[in-house]
């Protein structure tokens, strides 16, 4: 069974930082992509960020590009989430989202903001931006 846990959530104000952690433990695992979404009271799930395998894939949302960076380590089967200059917009639960098959490379920043293509989910961890 693989567990995937968030963490390093918190609250803070306008133009502060956070990084979030995604930890995935349990049976011998690989994840081909690794991301995040989040999702904000009364607003539908949204994609925020994706990192692949190799790293040389990374894709996110218009709205954080040159705020948030997304990286990973292999060897710990860990993804984080560097975010800065948070504003309030941003204000939501985070989840990390894992995906352990393989995709056609052809197809592979695409369906990094699909959340339906991924296997695994964390329970969530809240980020508050106050102003």
């Amino acid at each position: 069974q693989v567990q995937v846990v968030e963490s390093g959530g918190g609250s803070v104000q306008t133009g502060g930082s956070l990084r979030l952690t995604c930890a995935v433990s349990g049976r011998t695992f690989s994840a081909y992509i690794m991301g995040w979404f989040r999702q904000a009271p009364g607003k539908e799930r949204e994609f925020v960020a994706a990192i692949s395998w190799s790293a040389n894939h990374r894709k996110y949302l218009d709205s954080v590009k040159g705020r948030f960076t997304i990286s990973r380590d292999n060897d710990k089967n860990t993804a984080y989430l560097q975010m800065n200059s948070l504003k309030p917009d941003d204000t939501a639960v985070y989840f990390c989202a894992v995906r352990e098959r393989v995709i056609n490379p052809a197809h592979l920043v695409a369906y990094m903001g699909l959340g339906h293509e991924y296997d695994y989910w964390g329970q969530g961890t809240q980020v508050t931006v106050s102003s």
